[in-house]
């Protein structure tokens, strides 16, 4: 619901919006639910999704909840164009004096000019619209002409200029070129445009046909905007027929109902500090200060920009949505190419313990030659080491066959799992420290199991020739545990030195432990391929709730 307003400034009467607060926390919650969304994985649509979420954030924090908020500040016209559409020029000759830099040739980086009423500043200086953007104050009264503008600070700005000549409750921004040579000036423009109560497009006789001014143009209308064209530098002599031919492409792209302003191809005034005459611009001026002033055009360009806007989070909402369930569905296929891979050498390394493999090479070297040339620390050595090599080996083939899963995924080429940063410890580090605390335990039990030996209450016989030496009952339980058939002597040699049961609950204790161990490393091994796309945060829940964000912003209208 629109109604009047009391008078603001300059006996101007404006209108204010009959905002439920329900609406206006609905819209805040939709929008931190957009800026939550995450496209991270190159996956088809992400590129997109990524452009949509930002385009979003725009007109939701520059536009819409400021303009609902306080729909008494002016209004806002952002002039947007190609390189040498003459919008520069224009701003200055609406205004009346030199407010602004023209010229093809410009800076590399360009500080956006926002031009107001004196009365009207304070609704610029603050951060009501366009946050990011620094603030650059010129001196008052300031023209700088024949000078350069007020140097930029570091980081993205915008300057502030008041005119007296420009009417109260009409502000217009002066936007880099939308087909600027710097990245940043596009992106920049784009992101003014997205915070226009009325978007002024300029284009040229020789140029109204190009693509990008087009592309804005079929935005607008998908978003309902108000808009208006400009036809700048229009030569008289094909003024008839250039005027002619863009006006059936804007009716043909569905924008035959858009404001159409013709600016003839006129040389600046040099008396004026390069303006065009008044007569050039003033059919446009007047329709500004109209939409400015007049109660009711200004509650049409009002709405229907910011209804064109709530009505386009309908689409968009869910094609965000969309974009998210799309990145989940990657990470999914990303984790379960991570989880198979690791289940299969899991079950490969459990096959290999029970069939012996760790005894092997030197391992088995050493315990052909135990007791007599061989010591308890040495074969407790090699053992760990074939143990080391089985299970890093088991770690390479899984990344190994992960690298080739993903390799066939588009998400698994994002830069973040493709390029694999070394961590603090290696695998060979993680690995060789798992399996020397495993050998420290079963040196532990063994202790514990002469200690029970020696014990007075103990009912068992002492072996002969007194108690066992721990370390060779851990190289012993080692070697039965770790070598399969080859290894049944080692079992039948631990029972003779501490009997049949206590060398079963000894290798009751060391084989669960051993399971533990192996369990335990492949699991770091795998959490750790899976860091950096969990660290990517892609989760299911955002699609879920930007929907319903959408659901109670669309009844709270």
């Amino acid at each position: 619901m629109l109604q009047k307003g009391s008078k603001i400034g300059h006996s101007s009467h404006v209108v204010t919006f009959d905002v439920r607060p329900q609406l206006l926390d609905a819209l805040s919650v939709l929008r931190d639910r957009v800026a939550a969304t995450r496209f991270p994985l190159p996956v088809a649509g992400a590129a997109r999704a990524r452009a949509n979420r930002e385009e979003l954030l725009q007109q939701l924090d520059d536009y819409l909840v400021p303009r609902l908020k306080e729909p008494e500040a002016p209004l806002l016209a952002v002039i947007g164009g190609s390189t040498g559409a003459g919008k520069s020029t224009l701003v200055n000759s609406l205004v009346g004096r030199k407010v602004t830099e023209a010229g093809v040739l410009r800076p590399t980086t360009r500080t956006p000019v926002l031009v107001c009423h004196p009365d009207d500043q304070h609704w610029y200086t603050g951060k009501r619209v366009l946050p990011h953007l620094a603030r650059v104050r010129a001196p008052k009264q300031e023209t700088w002409r024949g000078r350069r503008p007020p140097a930029r600070p570091g980081g993205r700005a915008l300057r502030i200029e008041t005119v007296d000549t420009l009417p109260p409750g009409l502000a217009l921004l002066d936007a880099p070129d939308i087909d600027s040579l710097v990245a940043e000036n596009r992106l920049l423009a784009a992101e003014l445009i997205c915070a226009a109560d009325v978007w002024v497009m300029v284009t040229t006789a020789a140029r109204y046909a190009d693509a990008v001014p087009w592309h804005l143009l079929r935005t607008a209308k998908e978003h309902n905007v108000t808009l208006v064209t400009v036809l700048d530098r229009v030569p008289h002599q094909v003024a008839t027929e250039v005027s002619r031919q863009y006006a059936a492409l804007l009716t043909k792209a569905g924008l035959g109902d858009a404001p159409r302003f013709t600016v003839p191809e006129l040389p600046e005034s040099a008396e004026s500090g390069g303006l065009l005459p008044g007569t050039a611009v003033a059919p446009l001026r007047a329709w500004l200060t109209h939409r400015a002033h007049d109660m009711g055009a200004r509650r049409q360009a009002i709405v229907r920009t910011a209804n064109g806007v709530m009505n386009s989070l309908r689409a968009r909402t869910p094609e965000l949505a969309g974009a998210v369930a799309a990145q989940h569905a990657a990470a999914l296929r990303l984790t379960a190419a991570v989880e198979e891979a690791y289940e299969e050498e899991h079950a490969r390394v459990r096959g290999r313990l029970q069939a012996g493999a760790v005894l092997a090479g030197d391992a088995l070297k050493r315990w052909r030659s135990y007791p007599l040339d061989c010591s308890p620390e040495e074969l407790l050595d090699a053992l760990v080491e074939s143990l080391v090599t089985l299970l890093l080996n088991a770690v390479a083939a899984a990344d190994e066959r992960v690298d080739e899963a993903w390799r066939h995924e588009p998400g698994g080429l994002a830069p973040g799992l493709t390029v694999r940063a070394p961590g603090l410890e290696s695998a060979e580090h993680r690995v060789g420290m798992a399996v020397r605390r495993w050998r420290r335990v079963i040196e532990e039990y063994a202790e514990e199991e002469v200690r029970a030996l020696d014990a007075p209450s103990d009912v068992r016989v002492h072996p002969r020739g007194g108690a066992p030496d721990p370390v060779a009952l851990a190289a012993l339980l080692a070697t039965a545990l770790l070598g399969g058939r080859r290894a049944r002597s080692a079992g039948e040699n631990l029972a003779e030195r501490i009997g049949a049961h206590g060398a079963l609950r000894l290798r009751d204790r060391g084989g669960n432990l051993l399971t533990s161990y192996v369990d335990k490393v492949l699991r770091v091994e795998r959490e750790r391929r899976l860091a950096p796309l969990d660290a990517l945060g892609v989760h299911p829940e955002p699609q879920a709730e930007l929907i319903a964000a959408l659901s109670v912003m669309q009844k709270e209208r």
